[in-house]
């Protein structure tokens, strides 16, 4: 028989995580119990699941290690960074997810942790700051400016200190990059957003090679009760079967998406390392396959941005992303996100066609210029 791991990525999100005996289910079924009888594999609701093993399998052969599910992302987060011992030195993305810096702030006033932001685009200050922390977080491409990190270079450069490295791979998804065969330590992702891909599920993962720290992170999430819901565990496999053709048709129309936005007089930026203006469209090149479905753009000033996206018609203002919906969101308007350009908006884009898509931002672009 053919190894799983032997397979193509998109074989992968299909064949794996499933039971392969005479009779069973193609699909792992939800398995709704608290507690289970004496003899078996389990015992009690909040060591285990099938239902989570199974989606623990399918993400652990795509990101290339063993997966652990978490109840959230956040809770994926604060699992992962309860690994580091205290006063640990952190080094992280000035413009990372929200939640995460949060979280970092507030373990940083308890006296936890000690942090440090820094541009991880720029990776000479980064390869400088690395043999100085105790752990590094990375993003790549960052939320919501969509930076790039050179994740082979730093990963690398982390091995060779001693540093713990985790990358936060829910923008790119391992079907973009698969950050543990540069050396991460840790990949974390946010299942509530491309993985699910419905919008209907909260649920995070964390996914590593070492297997100690698997074995920690299941302690951690047992004692903790960060547990991931039965149901949201299923629908987020079966929303991970799809990902691979979701997201290559989200991709090719956040390039179109992207260039047309580029051309047009009232967007003074769009950030998307897919177009060949990109700072970092060389690095991401380079280093990814495909560019994400994730793109940002700016207008003049925040007024301007509300006044677009009330305009809009057909693509949903909210806050997350990786839906099949197109989403849109002025990221300043959060409290944190202050360094962020007034004028910006992070656009998630989803599976509608291009057309419509461009013909709802266009028409909400021209109502700018009709109260100019």
């Amino acid at each position: 028989m053919v190894e799983m791991r032997d397979y193509h990525p998109e074989t992968l999100a299909v064949a794996a995580g499933r039971v392969e005996s005479p009779g069973a289910p193609l699909n792992v079924p939800p398995t709704f119990a608290s507690t289970y009888r004496d003899g078996g594999a389990i015992g009690y609701g909040r060591w285990g699941n099938p239902t989570w093993s199974a989606f623990e399998e399918a993400l652990g052969v795509l990101e290339g290690g063993d997966a652990v599910a978490f109840s959230s992302g956040q809770g994926a987060i604060a699992t992962t960074l309860s690994l580091l011992p205290p006063g640990a030195r952190v080094l992280y993305p000035v413009d990372a997810y929200l939640g995460t810096r949060a979280l970092l702030s507030r373990l940083e006033s308890e006296g936890r942790l000690t942090i440090r932001p820094i541009d991880v685009t720029d990776t000479d200050a980064v390869l400088d700051a690395v043999g100085h922390v105790d752990a590094l977080w990375l993003e790549s491409p960052t939320n919501p400016l969509l930076g790039v990190a050179e994740l082979p270079r730093i990963l690398t450069a982390a091995n060779d200190v001693g540093v713990v490295s985790v990358v936060d791979n829910t923008f790119a998804t391992p079907f973009v990059q698969r950050p543990l065969t540069w050396g991460a330590t840790i990949v974390v992702h946010s299942a509530t957003k491309y993985i699910g891909g419905h919008s209907d599920l909260l649920l995070g993962a964390v996914v590593t090679r070492d297997s100690q720290r698997r074995d920690e992170l299941v302690r951690r999430r047992t004692l903790d009760g960060a547990i991931p819901g039965t149901m949201e565990t299923y629908l987020a496999l079966r929303g991970l079967r799809t990902l691979p053709v979701r997201l290559a048709r989200q991709q090719s129309t956040a390039g179109v998406l992207a260039t047309r936005l580029s051309e047009h007089a009232r967007v003074m930026r769009v950030r998307y390392p897919g177009l060949a203006t990109d700072p970092h469209h060389g690095r991401a090149l380079s280093q990814m396959k495909g560019f994400g479905a994730m793109l940002a753009f700016e207008v003049a000033d925040a007024a301007a941005a509300d006044r677009l996206t009330g305009a809009l018609e057909l693509i949903v203002g909210t806050t997350s992303l990786g839906g099949v919906e197109t989403t849109i969101d002025r990221r300043h308007r959060w409290p944190g996100e202050e360094n962020v350009p007034p004028g910006l908006l992070r656009l998630s884009v989803g599976l509608e066609h291009v057309d419509d898509l461009w013909m709802d931002l266009e028409g909400a672009l021209a109502q700018l210029d009709a109260r100019a």
